[in-house]
């Protein structure tokens, strides 16, 4: 068991080195315009080990996000109020500036979200980082079609607060500026969704226990 430890996690560290070797090139060149065997010779291993592990070249990028997918799943899982445990979650992601919120402004994290957000093929390979998203929770919910119409709810008003956020700040905006709207736009947002789901309190904990926390491979 040790050594299986041992080897996922070496299989993680290089998962992470070489889509931090990617992430810098291409915010140094663009996405465009760095190939995969680029990549792959300034990670120091072959173009095919690289297609091991990351099956398309987005994927170098999307890893980043990649544990995200499952999160709102694993927030309500065995929730009373699933609504109201991701406002609390989504709130505390805005205290903390966690850079999924959209409200951080290093500048590192700009250049990320401006290179994924600003790359068509990148934007397109994300949506299916959404989808999974969605798919999960509407498991995490009871995986029937009022679970999934929900979950398609709840991820599109996490996913548009953040862009919101990000949008303003990488406008010139401070984070100290937008944290205040960010936090009265949030509230109303969740309370919208609470409104317009009265009948999804129960749900996640009625669905079995924790979540499926299916997490992708980045492969």
């Amino acid at each position: 068991m040790e050594e299986m430890g041992l080897r996922e996690r070496k299989k993680q560290r290089m998962y992470q080195d070489v889509s931090d070797t990617a992430v810098r090139l291409f915010l140094e060149r663009g996405f465009d315009a760095v190939s995969v065997a680029e990549v792959a010779a300034a990670a120091g291993i072959s173009k095919p080990t690289l297609f091991r592990y990351f099956p398309a070249k987005e994927d170098l990028v999307l890893h980043r996000i990649a544990d995200h997918e499952t999160e709102a799943a694993r927030v309500v899982a065995g929730a009373a109020d699933p609504v109201d445990a991701l406002r609390r979650h989504f709130l505390a992601g805005l205290e903390r500036r966690d850079p999924v919120t959209g409200l951080n402004g290093h500048p590192q994290v700009l250049a990320f979200h401006t290179l994924l957000y600003g790359t068509p093929a990148l934007v397109a390979r994300a949506y299916g980082h959404q989808e999974r998203a969605e798919a999960a929770l509407a498991e995490a919910l009871g995986g029937d079609l009022d679970a999934r119409l929900a979950a398609g709810q709840i991820v599109a008003v996490q996913r548009i607060l953040a862009l919101d956020n990000w949008r303003r700040i990488a406008a010139g905006e401070s984070v100290e500026r937008v944290a205040p709207d960010a936090v009265r736009a949030a509230e109303r947002a969740f309370g919208r969704l609470a409104a317009g789901l009265p009948g999804l309190g129960g749900r996640a904990a009625a669905a079995g226990g924790p979540a499926d926390e299916r997490v992708r491979e980045t492969r």
